[in-house]
């Protein structure tokens, strides 16, 4: 239809109208009837257990060189920070349970072939950013490197604590706590140049 006979037609409907109101307009006064529908929608609670997790804000962090000497080069960053959120209720945890974070990295491998730089060579300090307000959270202690004199100088060649929760039970109302690393690489200064990377694993255990 074109939009001329378009107009018409609308037109046409218009002067019909006013002429149909104009002969009888008591039958269009009436008021129409009206209906309603209820509507009914039935949501049931979420019974799906609650759990506990773990999180990281990122999967790469790159260390960059800060601190070295004439001996040993250091090269430092920060471990993403890693969320453990707890949605269980009370009856749902074990008595006496608790939760730990810990980490272990693998060597640094070179991009070029270049000998790896063992684990060893990477420690941490950890730091918690968030314990919640009962004070049952905390960090774990600094793990220094090889290089490094002290009683903790193995590196993240094993399960190291990031940080733990000393009840699982009296803690989870809080829901969520959040904690991150200083990291750090020292090497001999006769290290190969090169890229090189290592892979740190955080493990949630309870």
């Amino acid at each position: 239809m074109s939009k001329s006979g378009f107009v018409a037609r609308c037109a046409a409907v218009t002067v019909g109208s006013m002429l149909l109101a104009g002969v009888a307009g008591i039958a269009m006064a009436a008021e129409p009837d009206d209906a309603g529908v209820d509507v009914n929608v039935s949501i049931a609670e979420i019974s799906e257990p609650g759990v506990l997790a773990l999180s990281v804000a990122d999967t790469t962090t790159t260390l960059t060189e800060e601190g070295s000497t004439a001996t040993v080069r250091q090269f430092t960053g920060t471990l993403p920070t890693v969320t453990v959120t707890d949605t269980r209720t009370a009856d749902e945890i074990p008595d006496d349970a608790f939760w730990s974070v810990v980490g272990s990295s693998t060597d640094f491998t070179g991009d070029a072939g270049q000998p790896t730089i063992g684990a060893g060579h990477l420690g941490w300090a950890p730091n918690l950013i968030d314990g919640g307000d009962s004070g049952q959270v905390t960090e774990g202690d600094q793990v220094d490197t090889v290089l490094d004199a002290g009683p903790d100088n193995v590196g993240l060649v094993d399960q190291e604590l990031l940080a733990m929760a000393f009840d699982s039970g009296d803690i989870a109302a809080e829901g969520q706590w959040t904690a991150n690393a200083s990291l750090f690489l020292r090497t001999p200064a006769t290290v190969a140049a090169g890229d090189y990377t290592a892979r740190l694993t955080l493990s949630l255990f309870e």
